[in-house]
């Protein structure tokens, strides 16, 4: 397994970090970087601190030590507005849709810190994912959860983020709409926006990513290339099911 090292250049740089909620502090001394371009996925027992590494980036918890660089700036502190107008967005796995409001008004909301939401952006989106286009004017809260999953990445993706951080895509799916949500999420990192995504999947999201993090109560564990975690004898044991 490879050293825990962040690179000198990078998309986003996270060195030695200490996070939580409140007093309770869930990450210690946490390692991760995402370069341009890359896919990279956080799998992990449940309760491992994943989650709270994805909310910890975009100034969702407690920040009690290290560092987390955005394109060479420092973000810890700022509140998630301020990192989304440097080109980060956020899917979070729950509540991450506007229920009341159609297809349409929700991508809008996407792109609510510009003055006037761009046509050209929410036609980029229904290209991407053609059933928001067919349901954009249907309530979002009467969507499938695939659809409502696809929302919800359409909305990010309305500001044309650099980094799009998505937790737990696949989380209540039905099986057979796994591989193609997977399939989607490809198509938006070949396109060239990194993606770095928490995944239940362990398997399924490792075979596709460029590289994988796995996290233990709150602790690097391994980092590598997803083809060498899958094929790691102690990681398969101890994290994959064998």
């Amino acid at each position: 397994m490879s050293e825990f090292k962040t690179s000198d250049e990078g998309l986003l740089q996270v060195s030695s970090l200490d996070a939580g909620y409140g007093d309770l502090q869930i990450l210690s001394d946490v390692d991760m970087n995402v370069d341009d371009g890359e896919y990279v996925t956080i799998v992990g027992p449940n309760g491992a601190g994943k989650s709270t590494m994805m909310k910890s980036v975009f100034g969702l918890t407690a920040y009690m030590a290290g560092s987390i660089e955005f394109r060479g700036s420092e973000i810890h502190g700022k509140n998630p507005e301020s990192i989304i107008h440097l080109g980060l967005s956020y899917v979070p796995q729950n509540e991450n849709i506007f229920e009341s409001l159609t297809v349409r008004e929700n991508l809008e909301m996407g792109a609510y810190i510009l003055d006037a939401v761009p046509d050209e952006q929410i036609q980029a989106v229904y290209d991407r994912f053609p059933i928001l286009e067919d349901r954009s004017e249907q309530e979002a809260g009467t969507m499938s959860g695939g659809q409502r999953q696809m929302l919800a990445m359409g909305r990010a993706l309305m500001l044309d983020p650099d980094l799009l951080m998505l937790d737990e895509p696949s989380a209540g799916l039905a099986p057979d709409l796994v591989d193609e949500m997977f399939d989607r999420i490809d198509r938006i990192n070949d396109a060239g926006t990194a993606v770095l995504m928490v995944e239940q999947n362990a398997k399924e999201a490792l075979s596709r990513c460029d590289r994988g993090y796995v996290l233990v109560n709150g602790e690097n564990r391994y980092m590598d290339s997803g083809d060498t975690l899958l094929g790691d004898e102690q990681v398969r044991q101890d994290f994959l099911g064998g």
